[in-house]
Order: structure tokens, then C-alpha cells, then sequence
């Protein structure tokens, strides 16, 4: 038989089959109702096909199957439970009856084999790894677990241990590993994949392996006994919930199903485990993490679109040094551009140097870099108290102190020294990028690149485009944005930009908690039981109170009505008595280096005895309220920054808050937690608090959505 489809097409040679997937129109192969239309077609016909001896499954893409289709989830999800169980059962039956072909069948995995492609590898006799490739199974990422077949097949192949391992992680695999594990049989270097499974293949016809012994260990229930079964679940139970969490469920529905799936058969596996699916499906967490990797791919795309109206930037320049620039500099030599980083002071570029060493000299320790590779990146920085070489930058990053005056200065002098084209920005946190164009002769070359601290782990980048900023300016900063390998977002001018502005009202919330009498450890315990990775408190501590107080003054000179505050603040109390956080080892909390150098917190009594004079009287606060105290404000700022066109999209929003300050990913951003909970529920519960201020009004635009059933995504 010869099949020509779409996704899959067979050639049979010599009384052999090859199945290639390789969907037409798409950069790669995946699981989209095309392709396993297709697939139950071919295999219905191989299975009845009495010419063919042996069948090679490989692909024609860079990689083998990337997994499902994940846009087409929420159409799927929509359904109800009995109705994705019925399509969920529909595959699996087409994977059980390739499992089932009358002859042997070897499968070459190159690229990524992920999700549902591993799956489909793991239906095949055998398979045959690409030592550069990588497998895995990442459903639980979003929030769901595997569906056609890889939580039986999987501990029937590599154990229990390993099964949960891969598949409640989520992680992927390199081909040493897989190897190891036994999930694959071979491993041969690229230009040997094909040759080399065919070789398999040819083996298995010839009669070197036990075909009907492999089958039987893939489809029967895994041959432990009581006490071993108990043992291994009970442990993997402990490791997999701690590693979880309380919110994310995915993980431990994994565990639960390859437990109760280890003592039956395939068939009656397959019901626990499209049983897991279809409850995790209808979680609000689930639909979230989906929409999270959709937004996240569409913000991806739109970052090219703007990069690809410009060329890459061959060397940059970095003005400031100390912990901010050593970190631009470090992550722009560690992905491949060469930068100058400038400073006033020595002291400055000891600094930033000391800090681009320290990330590099952690990757040795833990193996991720050769030593020669450390130095060859630390020779790509080139720090500089002159400005020889600037000339030759075709962007420049000014990160100076956070004073506008300073910044302008800065700004003007460099300008003078730099060709025509050279794209100018500011990592200023808060200070309009207008602003600081005023100083400027070429303001249409400026633009704003804000990075997030610490800059090697925060993967959001804000552009920010001021009223003369150029479409070329923003074009090339996008660009080696994502040459850095960082997440830009291109947002319109304002005080704080996006992601600062939306904080600082958090920020409001918070140290108006304070004021009437709430413990900071208690909001701080509270918010990160509600899926923050720090409290606020703590939060402020890490970015540093001097910082956060200069920045809160920013945010209540641009909004004085919903900013601004009538008395001290705790973070001003802080910074009177010299408590600036991790950087001098004491804020709201205090810190200390444990053996490996890293700052522990710990609570301290003393800070709370400085707020005492500046609080109205100590007072208890219900979870509830703690949390709508935070919330709300959080939300509403968001919501006008989307009114008033700062973002272009609710998706950008919610994708620049998850990446720039770690909001909880599991709940979406805070667009998408305002639509779970309901407009009309969300702008009755902000008007319980309308006598706290105008921080707490929700806005007549969203009252409007609210009262007709609207909503905010686009």
C-alpha cells in the first residue's frame, strides 16, 4: 500500500513501510484532528495490509511530534465530560491498534519527541533516539496528563520510578538519559537516525528479538507485588505533592493514575487515565495554563514581527556598571553579543565585572559551562571608564541611578558620541521615557529597555515607546531583546511604565494594611499562600526600600489620587532607620548568608518596633480580606493601563506580570483571575471597599463590560 495524506504520508519498499509525519503548512509536526484523522486511516489500512513485513515511522521536520495541538484545547475543553471522554477514547483506540500491527515496527526519533509524539513512539516495537534529540512528556505544565497511553506504556518500559519522574515533572529528556532509562534502544548520531532504526527493523524481521514478549510487556499490568507496589507509590506520592504544591493538581493525578493503572491491562488502563484527563480539564487552572502557552507563543510571535523590521545588534554598550549592568552585560556576552560596559568609577566596574563572574562561575560548578566557555564570554565584555569604542554600538543601554536629572545628562553626553543610527535606551524602572527624551536631539532614536532584577532570572523585558520613539528604535531593541533570550513586551509611556505602575498600587494596598494594624509577616504569609513566590513585604525588601520609596514617589506625582499617601508609609520607616533590604542585610526582614553564600530571611522583631508608632493599632485581618486588600488594586490598575492603551493586548498584560514580577502563573494574570472570578462579581466585591479611595473605583468602562456580560480579551 502507498498513502499520500496532508500529515502522513507511506512508501513500501521491498515488502517494507515507511510512515513519515510531516504536516503541510506548519514548521512542525503535532497531534492537530488532521493528523490523527489521518492516522486512523493508515492505521486501519496497515493493519489489514498482508504485503507489508515491518514498518519504519519517522518524520520529515527538523523534529519528530512535538505533541498536541494545544489550540485546538479549548474547543475540546468545551465539551462536556462525557463527550471528551468519547474523542479521548476514540484515540487512544487508533494508538492501540497501531501498537497491535501484525509485524514488527521501529520508530526514529530526531528533534523533540514530546507529548503526544512520545506517546506515539512508545506504541512502536521499538525506537531509535537522535543523540541531539529530546523527549518528554510536558502535560502537566498545562495542567493536564497524558492521554494516549503514556502513563501505562511508560512504567511498563522504564519502571515506576522513572515513569513518575518524566511524567509528574513534566521535564524533558536528553538521549543519554532516555537511553538509560530504557524508553529507547539506541542512540546514533543525526546522519545514522534512519540507517540505523532500518537496521532494527531488519533485525526484528530476521528473527533477533522477541516481538510477541516486548508487546506483552507494554499491554499487561507491571509485575510487582503488593508491598513493592505500596512502597513505590507512597514515596513517589510524598516526592511529587511537596514538588507540586498545593495549587497545581496535574502532578499527583499522574501518580494516581499510573498507580491504579499498574495493576490492569491496556484497556482497562486506558480508562483511569482518560478519566484523569477529562477532570483536570474542566479545572479553572487548566484552562489558565493553556492559555498561558498560547499567549506566551502569540507574544513570541509578535516580538518577531517587530524584530524582524530591523537588523540585529552586533555589539551594545551598557553605561553604569555595579549589579544592574554587570547583569545586562552578562546576559548580553552569554547569549553572543559582544557589549562595552561603562562606568565613572572602578569600584563600579569591579562590580559588574564581579557580578558577571559570579553567574558565569555558578554555571561551572553545576556543569553547565566550561571553564574556557566562561572566559571566552568574560572576554566579550569589555569594561571601560572612557567611552572608546561607543562609536562602534548599534544600541546603547543607559543604567545609571534611578534620578531623572542624572539620566538626562547621561542620556545627552553619550548621544554626542555615538553615529546617527545607534538606538539610545534607558533601563529606568519609573521615569517617563518623554521625559528623559527632552534632553535629547534625536529623541526619535531613544526609547525605553527596561530590565527586571536580578536581570539573568527574569525573563521580561519592557520596551517603552515615547512620543517621538521611532518604529526602527523599537524594531532593533525588540531585537536584541530577544537575542538576550528575554520575553519583550512594547508598551506606550507613562510613570512606571506597565508592570511598575500596576505593582505600586499592590504596593498601595499593602502599606495601607500596615497603617491599620497588620502584621507584615501575616500579609506576607497570606499572599503567598495565594500563589506569589514572596510576599510584599519581602517583595520590598528584595527590590530594595530605597528603591521602592523612590519609585512610590514617582507613582504619586503621576497619580496623586490613587498613590498618594497622607502618612509615613512602612517602607519610609524602613528607609529613615538605614533598613534597604537585602542590600544591607536588613529590612522587613533580616538577612543572613548561609553556607553556600545564599541570603536567608528571618523575622525581626525590631522593624516591627519601629512600624509601632506609625501604625493605628494592631489589628487581625481575615485571608479574604488580606487578599482583596492586595488584589484589587493590582487589578484595577491593570485594567486602566489596558483602558488606556499602555498594553495592546489583555494577553500582553497578563504575560508581562507573570514574566516581570512573577505573578502566580496558575491563575493566568490578573485579567484573566478578574474574568474567572466574573466582571459583575469582581466590580461588586471593589465596591464593598469604595470608602478605602479611588485605589479601590473600578472604572465606568468596566462597570459597563460587567452589567453586559463583556469582557476584556480581544
Amino acid at each position: 500500500m502507498n498513502y499520500k495524506g496532508e500529515a502522513i504520508s507511506i512508501d513500501v519498499n521491498d515488502n517494507i513501510a515507511t510512515l513519515t509525519f510531516d504536516l503541510q503548512g506548519e514548521s512542525v509536526n503535532k497531534f492537530n484532528q488532521l493528523t490523527l484523522g489521518e492516522l486512523k486511516e493508515v492505521s486501519q489500512q496497515l493493519s489489514q495490509a498482508s504485503d507489508i513485513k515491518g514498518l519504519l515511522v519517522r518524520s520529515n521536520k527538523d523534529s519528530f511530534i512535538v505533541g498536541a495541538d494545544i489550540s485546538e484545547f479549548d474547543d475540546l475543553f468545551q465539551l462536556s465530560e462525557e463527550e471528551i471522554a468519547a474523542e479521548l477514547h476514540q484515540r487512544s483506540a487508533v494508538f492501540s491498534v497501531f501498537e497491535d500491527l501484525p509485524f514488527p515496527t521501529v520508530t526514529a526519533i530526531n528533534g523533540l519527541a514530546l507529548g503526544g509524539g512520545l506517546e506515539m513512539a512508545l506504541t512502536t516495537d521499538f525506537r531509535v533516539m537522535d543523540s541531539n534529540a529530546k523527549m518528554g512528556f510536558p502535560e502537566v505544565k498545562l495542567g493536564i496528563t497524558p492521554a494516549c497511553g503514556g502513563t501505562f506504556r511508560a512504567p511498563r518500559l522504564i519502571g515506576i520510578d522513572n515513569a513518575v519522574e518524566w511524567i509528574a515533572t513534566g521535564k524533558d529528556n536528553k538521549a543519554p538519559a532516555a537511553l538509560a532509562a530504557g524508553i529507547v534502544d539506541a542512540v546514533v548520531e543525526a546522519d545514522q537516525l534512519d540507517a540505523a532504526a532500518m537496521d532494527v527493523l531488519q533485525k526484528a524481521l530476521n528473527g533477533d528479538f522477541d516481538i510477541a514478549a516486548i508487546r506483552k510487556q507494554k499491554t499487561s499490568p507491571l509485575p510487582l507485588d503488593d508491598i513493592e507496589n505500596t512502597m513505590a507509590f507512597t514515596t513517589a506520592k510524598a516526592l511529587i505533592g511537596q514538588q507540586a504544591g498545593r495549587h497545581h493538581k496535574a502532578p499527583l493525578y499522574a501518580v494516581n493514575t499510573i498507580e491504579k493503572s499498574s495493576k490492569l491491562g491496556r484497556d482497562d488502563a486506558i480508562k483511569f487515565e482518560i478519566e484523569a484527563f477529562v477532570k483536570l480539564s474542566k479545572m479553572e487552572i487548566t484552562s489558565n495554563m493553556v492559555n498561558l502557552f498560547l499567549s506566551e507563543r502569540a507574544l513570541t510571535k509578535k516580538a518577531k514581527g517587530y524584530a524582524s523590521d530591523n537588523t540585529p545588534v552586533e555589539r551594545a554598550a551598557v553605561l553604569g556598571a555595579g549589579i544592574m549592568g554587570g547583569g545586562i552585560a552578562y546576559q548580553s556576552a552569554s547569549t553572543g553579543t559582544p557589549i562595552i560596559m561603562k562606568d565613572i568609577a572602578q569600584a563600579g566596574i569591579d562590580m559588574g565585572m564581579n557580578e558577571a563572574a559570579k553567574l558565569l562561575s555558578s554555571k561551572v560548578k553545576r556543569g553547565r559551562l566550561t571553564t574556557d566557555k566562561m572566559t571566552a564570554t568574560l572576554n566579550m565584555i569589555t569594561p571601560t571608564l572612557s567611552y572608546d569604542g561607543i562609536d562602534q554600538a548599534d544600541l546603547v543601554v543607559e543604567a545609571v541611578v534611578e534620578n531623572a536629572a542624572v539620566k538626562k545628562a547621561v542620556l545627552a553626553e553619550v548621544e554626542s558620541l555615538i553615529s546617527e543610527d545607534t538606538i539610545l535606551t534607558s533601563n529606568t524602572s519609573t521615569i517617563p521615557i518623554t521625559k528623559l527624551a527632552r534632553a535629547l536631539k534625536r529623541p526619535e532614536n531613544f526609547c525605553g529597555m527596561h530590565f527586571f532584577n536580578p536581570v539573568h532570572k527574569m525573563p521580561l523585558v519592557e520596551i517603552i515607546r515615547g512620543e517621538k520613539t521611532s518604529d526602527a528604535a523599537i524594531a532593533r531593541t525588540v531585537n536584541y531583546a530577544l537575542a538576550m533570550k528575554k520575553k519583550p513586551v512594547v508598551v506606550n509611556d507613562c510613570p512606571g511604565f506597565l508592570v511598575n505602575r500596576i505593582l505600586f498600587a499592590y504596593f498601595a494596598g499593602f502599606v495601607s494594611l500596615v497603617k491599620e494594624g497588620a502584621d507584615f509577616v501575616a500579609i506576607d504569609r497570606v499572599a503567598e499562600k495565594f500563589g506569589w513566590p514572596m510576599g510584599p513585604a519581602y517583595l520590598s525588601d528584595v527590590v530594595g526600600i530605597d528603591t521602592g520609596v523612590h519609585a512610590g514617589a514617582v507613582m504619586a506625582e503621576g497619580f496623586p489620587d490613587r498613590m498618594s499617601q497622607t502618612y509615613k508609609t512602612a517602607l519610609q520607616v524602613m528607609l529613615e532607620n538605614d533598613r534597604l533590604g537585602e542590600k544591607n542585610h536588613k529590612g522587613f526582614y533580616n538577612y543572613e548568608p548561609d553556607e553556600r553564600g545564599k541570603l536567608c530571611k528571618t523575622n525581626d522583631e525590631p522593624a516591627k518596633k519601629l512600624l509601632a508608632p506609625h501604625v493605628d493599632a494592631p489589628k487581625e485581618f481575615s485571608e479574604e480580606e488580606i487578599i482583596d486588600r492586595l488584589m484589587l488594586p493590582f487589578c484595577l490598575e491593570s485594567i486602566r493601563c489596558l483602558e488606556a492603551g499602555i498594553v495592546d493586548s489583555a494577553n500582553d498584560l497578563d504575560m508581562a506580570l507573570i514574566f516581570g514580577v512573577g505573578f502566580p502563573p496558575f491563575k493566568g494574570g490578573a485579567i484573566r483571575y478578574v474574568e474567572n472570578m466574573g466582571l459583575a462579581a469582581f466590580v461588586e466585591k471593589a465596591d464593598q471597599y469604595k470608602e478605602l479611595g479611588p485605589l479601590y473605583y473600578p472604572t465606568d468602562t468596566l462597570r459597563d463590560l460587567a452589567a453586559n456580560n463583556g469582557t476584556m480579551f480581544k
